[in-house]
Formats: structure tokens, sequence, C-alpha cells
């Protein structure tokens, strides 16, 4: 296949959790166009030839706008070469992939997607915690607490409704307005809530309480971003790290120390 775009989920942080397909994605390209929470273990797992873009984005600091990243990936791929845009968690859960397709489908230039597994789904499982459960938790409602010009663009109504788990998404900064406007359309302030920093990852970090006491129970912590904002009856049910956890960690560890590749970072 001549000039084309993959698009690949990296995943929620620890690199062992990307797709094998994701992963072959990799190892063939020619240029990697890749975010700020891309992990360096997948940035090194491409071929020494391939050549590596950093666009990362973080709040009040971009490396590039959304256009020119667009530009980016029309003109590497209309130079007959095979881009992977590497994004982190999945590139079309709030991952503004959609709109780097609009580009691409403009310009007329081909593209695939790999999905990835997307941060609510990876700090569900390293939280031990079912995101859904039919004896409390009917559905799971992924919300993004990105701010828009004028104020907030959440659906409270959605995020209110009974028997879920709602997953807020880019929240950290903005904690306090989410639940004092929860509170405030009355949602019981006894809701358990937990705030997830770098869900997967050895540094992870957890921290829980409910809805009405969880901005204090976060004051004056160092809160690395990425976090997720967790609320639901799920929340109740998170579980200690098992052994098993801690040894996934203390490898990821480990790997970085030693520059070891993701496993299967060898497949043909």
């Amino acid at each position: 296949m001549s000039g084309h775009v993959t698009f690949v989920g990296a995943g929620p942080g620890d690199p062992d959790l990307i797709t094998v397909k994701g992963l072959r994605a990799l190892q063939e390209a020619d240029v990697l166009v890749y975010d700020r929470l891309a992990s360096s273990e997948l940035v090194e797992s491409v071929p020494k030839a391939c050549r590596r873009i950093y666009v990362g984005k973080r709040k009040h600091l971009h490396v590039m706008s959304q256009q020119q990243i667009n530009q980016v990936l029309v003109e590497q791929t209309l130079a007959g070469r095979h881009v992977v845009r590497l994004k982190g968690g999945d590139g079309f859960i709030f991952g503004r992939g959609g709109e780097e397709i609009d580009a691409l489908e403009t310009a007329g230039v081909p593209w695939r997607v790999v999905p990835g597994v997307t941060a609510a789904t990876g700090a569900g499982a390293a939280l031990n915690m079912a995101l859904t459960h039919r004896d409390y938790s009917q559905a799971l409602t992924l919300i993004t607490a990105q701010r828009r010009p004028g104020g907030f663009d959440i659906d409270w109504v959605l995020a209110m409704r009974p028997q879920q788990t709602v997953v807020f998404y880019m929240g950290l900064s903005l904690l306090g307005d989410i639940t004092q406007g929860l509170l405030g359309r009355g949602m019981p302030g006894s809701t358990p809530f937990a705030v997830v920093s770098k869900a997967t990852q050895p540094d992870q970090l957890l921290i829980t309480g409910t809805l009405s006491d969880i901005e204090a129970a976060c004051h004056g912590k160092a809160i690395p971003s990425p976090a997720l904002l967790i609320m639901g009856h799920s929340v109740s049910h998170i579980r200690e790290q098992p052994a098993l956890v801690q040894e996934c960690q203390q490898r990821i560890l480990l790997n970085r120390e030693t520059g070891t590749k993701p496993v299967g970072s060898d497949l043909a």
C-alpha cells in the first residue's frame, strides 16, 4: 500500500496494553506522529529509519495547532510514506481523531484505524473494578470535561442518571466545578467518587471519597495528569491491588530502566 495513515491507539499508559495490530503498524512506519501520552517504549519500537514527529499538547502549551497536525499528516502521506498517528488511549474517544480523518478525507488521503484501550477501561482493570455490574451499574457513561467558550459543555441530566458509572475525562482542573454542579442539581453527596491519576502506570495514584468530600480529599495533593474522575457505586467495589498488579508495575519500571521493548515488539 502506498502513502497512507494508520491511526493507532497507544492504550492507557502501560505499553504492553497496545494491540498486536497496533504494534505491527508501528514496526512498519515510515513516519511516526505521536502525542504526549504515547509511552516512550512505544515510540522507541519504530524502525531506526522512521522519522519521529512530536505533536504533543498539554494545557496552554501546544507544540502544533490541530490544523498544523492535519497538514503534517497530509503532506507526509502525499509524499508516499506510511504515517502512523499514535494517540494515547483510543484516539477516537475524546482524542480528536475524527477531526484528523476529516482533513484526510478532504485531501483524498487513504487511512485506517487500529483501536486502543481507552483510559476508562484501563483504569477499571488497574483498580480491579467492574465498570458495569448488573446489581448496581447497568450503564457506563464517558464524558469530556473540556470547557468550551462560555463555560461547561456537560450534559448534567445524563451524568446524574442512576445505576451507572460515569467517567469524566480531562476533568482534574475542573473537579470543584463538576462536583458543585452535580450537588447543586440534587445529586446525593454520598455518591462514591474517585480520582485516579496515571492509571495502569507504575506511579498510579488513587484517591477515593464521595461526591461531597472528594474535592477536600484531593486538596493540597500533587495529582499529575492524565487523571480520570469516576463516579458511581462501582467505586465502592475498588479492590486493593493484588500482588500480580504490583509485579506488573515493577516489570514496567524495570523495562524502562533496561530499555526493554514492549512484549511482542519482535513480531514479524
